[in-house]
């Protein structure tokens, strides 16, 4: 019996595509979807009012959330796609967070040590798939889904946001990584985009097991 990738994952700054892609892929490879838990996070209207009060509850609250998700995962006989990884959460949103003043360096340092011990505990994706994206190509999207908490923030936010998820990506050793231009490849709205995507993620499927 030939096995099968259990986890894979795409990453990608906010309004980069992920949950839609996520969506998209496990219709067609018949995969299970583990989304973000934006929607029922009781901390993000709050973190977006009160940056500085909310940043640290706000990462717990991800972290908790994404761990618990890779452990089921991980211990399931299912394939399942996660929208964002505990990567992102502790490469590029809490240290970005930490930069910016609005979680202190005792709260940072408590928040490092906690995923230390987390992601000691489970393994990186099968394969990681992120998404590429430019400011222009983030804002248009952010607009366009129109969710009240985003409305707030700021292009320089989104900016280091970008900067860091590069310097994660340059260095991503967790396992096989595939990356797609989200500038010039429309998955969303092209089925031929979207059909040369899910050639890309067959054959590094193919080449895993």
């Amino acid at each position: 019996m030939v096995s099968k990738p259990k986890y894979i994952a795409v990453a990608g700054n906010i309004g980069a595509g992920k949950t839609t892609l996520s969506t998209q892929l496990a219709k067609y490879f018949n995969w299970s979807v583990h989304y973000e838990d934006a929607d029922d996070n009781p901390y993000l209207a709050d973190f977006y009012n009160d940056m500085q009060r909310w940043a640290f509850n706000l990462q717990i609250y991800f972290l908790n959330s994404r761990y618990k998700q890779v452990l089921k995962i991980l211990k399931g006989d299912k394939t399942v796609i996660q929208d964002r990884t505990i990567y992102e959460d502790a490469h590029i949103f809490a240290p970005n967070l930490h930069e910016m003043g609005l979680m202190s360096t005792r709260d940072f340092d408590n928040y490092q040590d906690l995923f230390a011990t987390m992601s000691s505990q489970v393994s990186g994706p099968d394969l990681l798939i992120y998404l590429r994206a430019s400011i222009p190509t983030l804002v248009s999207r952010i607009h366009e889904r129109g969710r009240d908490y985003e409305g707030n923030m700021s292009l320089d936010y989104l900016k280091k946001l970008n900067q860091r998820y590069e310097n994660w990506i340059s260095g991503y050793q967790e396992g096989k990584l595939l990356i797609i231009d989200a500038d010039n490849v429309d998955f969303i709205n092209n089925p031929e985009d979207l059909g040369s995507v899910i050639d890309s993620v067959s054959s590094q499927l193919h080449g895993l097991f």
